[in-house]
């Protein structure tokens, strides 16, 4: 049977799929049926299958060809010239890459330009939140997804942590952009390539004796569900935790970084039926699929040494300690203890108490003339150096794999 007539048959059978996988799975790992109703998506309507057993059916068979065919490292360096949405697909490419990535880089066509500035406005007086949301937050957060956790570990970015962050950094950076999706941007570019990578690792880590070994029956990697799940745990994280520290924030900034991720949902290749409309069905969904999943791997309690090591190098006064307690403070503490993070006696009562007095010290300064704008000016300094960093000066490259992580 090829590949994807088994797709097709795991599709068909998704209710009794999700119900054989309940009664083999130990009641703490039970995964819930999906009820989220397409009605609230952006489509306002669909079919309502569980995402669960939907991949890419656009992407998958593409990138399953090209690295079969042995074109990847012809197609990366070929890739490597296109870094602006703006800019037409390089020459050199095989002729049904160039075709879906033609088809995949159009925006949809619910795209609404005055949500996208108004999540520009969002960024500008706001970045340093969802920076450190993004980092000692969701980055996290993500070694307690045990599927996302084993993914990554046993992928090829696995073996080279610093790479592997400094790519995951520049898409929340990019979708921070005030260009993001401009001409001028990058956004295009770089949810394209990433929706890539992922058909790739769908193809490749079926072959990791490690991934198969510790998947939980799952037979192809990165779900729509799965996809779904990483996307609350980066924009409906962020907003809840915003809220949580009372950071004003107008309807209009608010739609519009709902917007821009819906946008960027879209465009790594979910179905409009599965991306929430409004902050309110977004936590309906998230309740669902991202909280009731999350556990502890040692998988992801591996990669949360490395994180925190890497942040740790990065700036040699943030010591483990410190950036445990903020981690922590960020996450919560059942999180913080599945990933294996030290509770800190001195340090987390210091961060709980200081932590909301520098959020309302900032937000009396943002209102005043100038502030904003130079706000923004250092943060982006910031969030270059750090870019900087983590690819050691060798610039950031989203390249197709075509092998796992090595044994």
């Amino acid at each position: 049977m090829d590949e994807l007539s088994r797709r097709k048959m795991l599709i068909t059978g998704g209710t009794l799929g999700a119900l054989g996988a309940l009664g083999a799975a130990s009641p703490a790992h039970a995964r819930a049926l999906w009820t989220w109703a397409p009605s609230g998506s952006v489509a306002g309507r669909g079919a309502g299958l569980d995402p669960e057993y939907v991949w890419d059916e656009e992407a998958d068979p593409v990138l399953a060809a090209v690295i079969e065919r042995g074109d990847v490292p012809r197609v990366n360096e070929a890739l490597r010239q296109w870094t602006r949405n703006d800019q037409p697909l390089p020459a050199g490419l095989p002729a049904d890459l160039r075709e879906f990535m033609e088809s995949a880089r159009r925006l949809p066509s619910w795209t609404d330009p005055r949500k996208l500035q108004a999540a520009a406005r969002f960024t500008t007086k706001r970045g340093i939140y969802t920076g450190a949301l993004y980092g000692l937050g969701s980055g996290l957060m993500s070694t307690a997804i045990p599927r996302e956790a084993r993914a990554v570990y046993y992928s090829k970015g696995g073996a080279d942590m610093k790479d592997r962050i400094a790519k995951t950094a520049q898409l929340g950076y990019d979708v921070g952009d005030l260009d993001a999706y401009q001409p001028t941007g990058g956004m295009i570019v770089t949810a394209v390539k990433t929706r890539m990578v992922h058909a790739a690792v769908r193809h490749l880590l079926p072959q990791s004796p490690g991934w198969t070994r510790t998947s939980g029956g799952q037979t192809i990697p990165i779900s729509q569900a799965d996809i779904m799940v990483t996307w609350h745990s980066l924009a409906t994280f962020v907003m809840r935790k915003l809220k949580d520290w009372r950071v004003p924030v107008t309807t209009a900034e608010s739609d519009g970084y709902l917007h821009v991720w819906q946008v960027t949902a879209h465009m790594l290749g979910v179905p409009d039926e599965y991306i929430p409309a409004s902050w309110a069905e977004a936590e309906a969904q998230s309740r669902q699929v991202l909280d009731p999943v999350l556990d502890s791997t040692p998988e992801g309690i591996a990669l949360t040494d490395v994180l925190l090591d890497i942040v740790a190098e990065l700036d040699a006064g943030l010591t483990r300690p410190l950036v445990n307690a903020f981690a922590r403070y960020t996450l919560g503490d059942r999180t913080g203890d599945l990933i294996g993070l030290d509770r800190e006696p001195f340090w987390q009562p210091l961060i709980s108490s200081a932590w909301p007095l520098l959020v309302a010290f900032r937000e009396g300064l943002i209102p005043l003339p100038l502030i904003p704008q130079a706000a923004w000016t250092v943060e982006e300094a910031l969030r270059r150096f750090v870019l900087l960093f983590l690819s050691e000066g060798r610039g950031i490259r989203l390249e197709i794999p075509d092998a796992n992580r090595p044994s």
